[in-house]
């Protein structure tokens, strides 16, 4: 199985499981470069495009415009070329970008995405019984960091004594930006600013290997766009109207 990993959930990242991903950081140029880099990576993989059997794109959360164009380029590729499309949030693999210490507390990651507008998409997981099926304590949502760290205090009071101490970690972009917000969680553990996919091959073929493990594949994931966030656009208003012209209707 050749498997292709497109994600642009922050920045961009492509590459081909069992080699190196090709990551562009800047916001302004990494929609632009996307294409280029998927044909890098498969070049520098020592395949050709139709060798491609199977596509994992991160469907978010993340804002709209970037994500989409990393949805519908492997949308086109997984038409073109018949490979396998599996889609995989980008939170709930941040349990494995940083490993639970045996430290004698019971951790759960808050999972975090930049959503810019001083907001971040973010969810709770519990991975203490299986790290294959994190138990999701929040929801995939966007807020605030000083409202996410409220509400997590609010799960937090209403979990069971489990004989160890509860520790929070934060993982994921806008971790570290928004740290001050995190003072405020009863049981703070660590806070990370890096997510799964910035660990090279072996973070590109973890988030693979996540996507397509057997539980996500008996209920696989609809590939399209997490935004959680209401669009930007609405209804204009009529035309002005004219000295003593009736004005004019907006068509469609």
């Amino acid at each position: 199985m050749q498997t292709l990993v497109i994600d642009t959930s922050y920045g961009s990242t492509v590459g081909v499981v069992g080699h190196e991903s090709i990551v562009e950081t800047d916001s302004r140029t990494h929609v632009e470069k996307l294409q280029v880099n998927i044909a890098k990576a498969v070049e520098q993989a020592g395949l050709e495009a139709s060798d491609i059997t199977r596509i994992v794109v991160g469907i978010g959360p993340a804002p709209f415009t970037g994500l989409r164009a990393g949805i519908v380029a492997a949308k086109a590729l997984a038409f073109a070329t018949g490979a396998q499309l599996v889609g995989q949030d980008v939170l709930s693999p941040q349990i494995l970008a940083h490993p639970n210490p045996e430290d004698g507390r019971h951790h759960l990651t808050l999972a975090v995405n930049d959503a810019r507008r001083r907001q971040l998409y973010f969810a709770l997981y519990d991975v203490e019984n299986d790290m294959n099926a994190p138990d999701a304590l929040i929801d995939m949502d966007i807020d605030y960091p000083d409202s996410i760290a409220a509400r997590v205090n609010d799960a937090l009071a209403k979990l069971p004594e489990t004989g160890k101490p509860y520790a929070i970690d934060v993982v994921g972009h806008g971790a570290v930006k928004y740290a001050s917000s995190w003072e405020t969680i009863d049981a703070l553990g660590e806070v990370d600013d890096h997510a799964l996919l910035d660990e090279g091959a072996d973070g590109l073929s973890r988030f693979a290997a996540f996507a397509t493990r057997e539980q996500a594949l008996s209920k696989p994931t609809p590939v399209e766009p997490l935004y959680l966030r209401r669009p930007d656009v609405s209804v204009p208003n009529p035309l002005k109207h004219v000295l003593n012209h009736a004005g004019a209707e907006r068509t469609e």
